[in-house]
């Protein structure tokens, strides 16, 4: 009887367990390669391949819908090949270049991202919003765009919906700064280093402060970059934080779930930290270098569209306009602190 049970069992096992992640894998895959392809087109260039991904990923779902044997393949993207695309960011950022920036610029670049964080979630519990939401808004608006709401994920766990929203959120209005800050320098008295340091410190993702920053010449553009690269190192720590709070949330409530909802420790974030210090001790060859950055482009374009692959617009609709005002009031705050703080500073 036990045999015949587990017979049926194997049987009844869903078509994502016998297919393996193959399917799931050519499927955002194709999608990430499609984002690529799209930013051939004029303007379109000036979005991410990420944005375009996730995008791409939710009209698929939602259009065509996500076949099921593909499930697993999503699932693996999702999880394994984004934790393995952000230890690669290591290798975009070195010690020296976070000593370019100098003592006072990492302050200004931390002071500003433990503000708009603290701002945000704070703000978002005032006005209702979910936590795990505000979380994730807080997190791309203050480190680095789609990359850092997605980070953030692995410990704050929200739903598929929430990434996407707050995605949308960073990707509005750090493509509004892109547009709007080179047209700011000389009304705000901001020279090249001042302009780039701004830029790095505020705009959400690294492109839009590559395409904001370098409006304003080359030594703009290159302050701005290894400023905004500097930021995004805080993704380390900032992840890990979250986890340990995380991890005391859940021991406080004590009882059968806590163990189960205890985020596991973010590893990957380790590797970051780890591939940071490898390059800042061996010379890697730029043809190789630039390998590995479109390499990691690639498979953070993956996860993306594996997450659209799973957003539902209808759950996306149902959380309302609040989120997104929350969004707008997390880009004021963070475009008028940083700014502040550079007028002080320099």
């Amino acid at each position: 009887m036990t045999a015949r049970a587990e017979t049926v069992h194997v049987h009844a096992a869903p078509s994502s367990q016998r297919f393996g992640i193959v399917p799931g894998l050519l499927l955002t895959g194709a999608i990430a390669a499609a984002a690529f392809g799209l930013r051939q087109l004029p303007m379109v260039g000036l979005l991410s391949p990420m944005i375009l991904a996730i995008v791409i990923g939710i009209a698929f779902h939602n259009l065509v819908g996500t076949p099921a044997r593909a499930k697993a393949g999503v699932t693996f993207s999702l999880r394994r090949i984004l934790r393995f695309a952000i230890i690669l960011l290591g290798l975009q950022l070195t010690a020296t270049q976070v000593a370019e920036v100098g003592a006072t610029g990492i302050a200004v670049i931390a002071l500003t991202l433990v503000a708009t964080f603290v701002f945000t979630t704070s703000l978002g519990r005032l006005m209702g919003i979910e936590a795990k939401l505000a979380e994730l808004i807080a997190a791309g608006t203050s480190i680095c765009g789609a990359s850092a709401v997605i980070a953030t994920n692995t410990v704050t766990r929200a739903s598929d919906e929430d990434v996407a929203y707050a995605v949308a959120c960073v990707t509005v209005f750090g493509s509004v700064a892109m547009f709007l800050y080179p047209l700011l320098p000389g009304v705000l008295g901001l020279d090249a280093h001042a302009y780039g340091l701004w830029t790095g410190a505020s705009v959400h993702e690294i492109a839009q402060v590559v395409a904001a920053a370098y409006q304003q010449g080359q030594s703009a553009g290159e302050f701005g970059t290894i400023a905004k690269l500097s930021r995004v190192m805080m993704l380390a720590p900032v992840v890990i934080s979250l986890g340990l709070i995380a991890t005391r949330r859940a021991s406080r409530n004590g009882g059968h779930g806590a163990g189960r909802a205890r985020p596991p420790m973010p590893w990957f974030v380790l590797g970051f930290i780890a591939l940071v210090g490898i390059n800042s001790v061996v010379v890697i060859p730029p043809e190789l270098k630039g390998a590995i950055v479109v390499a990691t482009t690639f498979m953070l374009s993956m996860a993306l569209a594996a997450m659209g692959l799973e957003t539902d617009i209808a759950k996306l609709r149902a959380k309302g306009i609040r989120p997104f005002l929350l969004g707008l009031a997390a880009f004021v705050f963070i475009a008028s602190f940083s700014l502040m703080l550079v007028k002080m500073t320099t």
